[in-house]
């Protein structure tokens, strides 16, 4: 098969590309996408399950602090200073429509929605359905940073 580039005709075959990278035009980069993605692997990891045999939120002391002062040195604090959900809910929020539509789309079709031939119609499908807060809808999904690097993979980009 032969496409136009310009003026030139490529066949794609022959310079081993794939129809589905050739016909795509990002208006977000793979990288950016990738980025994306994992920041997502790391606010997924970062989540953790507080509860452990009925014992949800212990506070620990340590008896030889609290004898010796008033202060409360030995009250163990937990404190999460991982701000990838935020920075990363910030990053989605900041996107364009057609960014956003883009980036929903990818995630589609490597979550199964979509084949990657079906690229342009996943766009407008995510476009047409985007009413509320797209990191909202992102982020709630488990697998997202799986979803993102299958549909970059799938789409050869």
């Amino acid at each position: 098969m032969t496409i136009a580039n310009d003026e030139k005709w490529i066949d794609k075959e022959q310079k081993g590309l794939s129809e589905a990278a050739m016909d795509i035009d990002l208006t977000l980069s793979a990288d950016t996408i990738r980025l994306f993605a994992q920041k997502a692997r790391a606010v997924a990891s970062s989540l953790q399950d507080t509860f452990d045999g009925g014992h949800e939120g212990d506070v620990e002391f340590d008896e030889d602090s609290l004898e010796e002062s008033h202060n409360h040195d030995g009250l163990a604090e937990e404190e999460n200073d991982d701000l990838s959900d935020e920075e990363l809910r910030e990053l989605i929020e900041d996107l364009n429509v057609d960014e956003a539509a883009e980036l929903v789309a990818i995630t589609w079709i490597g979550r199964g929605d979509f084949d990657a031939e079906d690229f342009d119609q996943a766009v407008d499908e995510a476009r047409d359905r985007a009413v509320g807060s797209t990191a909202k809808y992102l982020l709630g999904m488990p697998l997202l940073a799986d979803y993102m690097e299958a549909g970059l993979d799938a789409l050869d980009l």
